[in-house]
């Protein structure tokens, strides 16, 4: 049998797999197409899709008159916005959810980090002397939603980038404006009959991209640093040996640390850990999956069962009880697996659902209570 992995605990889950349907399976059955590897299919509009084939390729159009340069560009810069949306919108929430605490609209949530705070503020021009500790946090998260809507001008975090770096963006005219207004436009060039020249494309591409790595991907390193404490190294195990066989294993999977950490503090709660000793349980053993697993093991010590593509294979193991995930790099393909190995898969974002899932909406009125609910369960 051909070798898929060079990590041992994912080969022993897939020889145990026994025709159950998983990434590493799929892949094997399903063919890449290559048409699309190459950006050569275009379906941006109704009059195709446009398929670009064959040795004269180069010399062929779509139904527009739209080459295959353009195409391929306007794949690729919709791909460049889709990426931007994903992780500015997670900056989003982050920077909603420092809104709401320095309010008193969220109870649990709370400034941990002071002094990245007022570093933060710095960053965004915001005056720090004499102010209240909420009220800072106030100032900061406005001034930072407003890199989300700005229409002109440059991002905040612009300034952080070496000055020859910034003269190099300038000079190419791809300083990014507002996070939103960038990947809106990505989508309006990209639109059958808007831009057709390629590096056009690609120079709104790049400024797009600059958006979210210097807005709001940034902001939300930032600012989840400022809600829940800004890491140092910590030592750890990992990999799916972290599971236990004498406790209830929740594991953890997508991108929002307000999930992971309110589900940190609701496994440790005595109650609750009473509870699960009432069913037969030693106690609840917290694992992660994939991005939020750096998350809680960078600031808890919760230990990493494995990668995106161990996802599937740690519900496998038939030790997972409950896998909680929220937003980004969660497989539809766990629920079918789920519901094989007596686990429970719950949703917790109104931006993502997954069919034979149980959703439990998390609620950043109510984060502790609702994480209570998902670990009783």
């Amino acid at each position: 049998m051909e070798r898929k992995t060079i990590d041992p605990a994912t080969e022993a889950m897939l020889q145990r797999a026994e025709g159950i349907s998983t990434l590493f399976s799929r892949a094997d059955e399903i063919k890449p197409c290559t048409i699309g590897a190459e950006g050569s299919c275009c379906r941006i509009c109704a009059m195709g899709p446009c398929r670009i084939t064959g040795k004269d390729k180069e010399e062929k159009t779509g139904v527009c008159g739209a080459t295959p340069s353009t195409i391929a560009a306007r794949n690729f810069a919709r791909m460049v916005a889709a990426g931007a949306a994903a992780h500015s919108d997670h900056g989003r929430d982050a920077v909603m959810a420092l809104l709401a605490a320095a309010r008193g609209e969220a109870p649990g949530f709370e400034v941990k980090d002071e002094v990245k705070l007022e570093a933060v503020a710095g960053y965004l021009g915001i005056p720090t002397e004499g102010k209240e500790k909420n009220k800072l946090a106030e100032e900061v998260a406005l001034k930072a939603l407003e890199n989300f809507g700005q229409q002109s001008g440059q991002l905040s975090y612009i300034s952080r980038a070496p000055a020859k770096r910034q003269e190099i963006w300038e000079k190419e005219g791809v300083v990014p404006r507002g996070i939103d207004r960038e990947i809106v436009e990505v989508l309006h060039r990209t639109t059958v009959g808007t831009d057709q020249e390629a590096k056009s494309i690609l120079d709104a591409a790049l400024r797009c991209a600059l958006g979210s790595g210097w807005g709001g991907s940034m902001l939300a390193t930032d600012i989840q640093d400022v809600l829940f404490g800004t890491p140092s190294a910590i030592r750890s195990r990992a990999n799916l040996g972290v599971l236990k066989e004498d406790e209830v294993n929740i594991v953890l999977h997508g991108h929002e640390p307000t999930l992971s950490e309110m589900i940190v503090a609701a496994a440790s709660d005595p109650e609750l850990v009473e509870y699960a000793k009432s069913k037969g349980a030693a106690g609840i053993n917290l694992a992660g999956i994939c991005c939020t697993s750096n998350e809680a093991l960078m600031r808890h010590g919760v230990p990493p069962a494995g990668n995106v593509v161990m996802q599937e294979l740690a519900i496998l193991t038939g030790a997972v009880d409950a896998m909680v995930v929220d937003v980004q790099c969660v497989f539809q393909g766990l629920a079918k697996i789920a519901e094989k190995k007596h686990c429970l898969l719950i949703t917790t974002s109104k931006k993502a659902h997954i069919p034979g899932a149980v959703h439990v909406q998390f609620e950043e009125d109510r984060p502790l209570e609702v994480a209570e609910e998902i670990v009783k369960a």
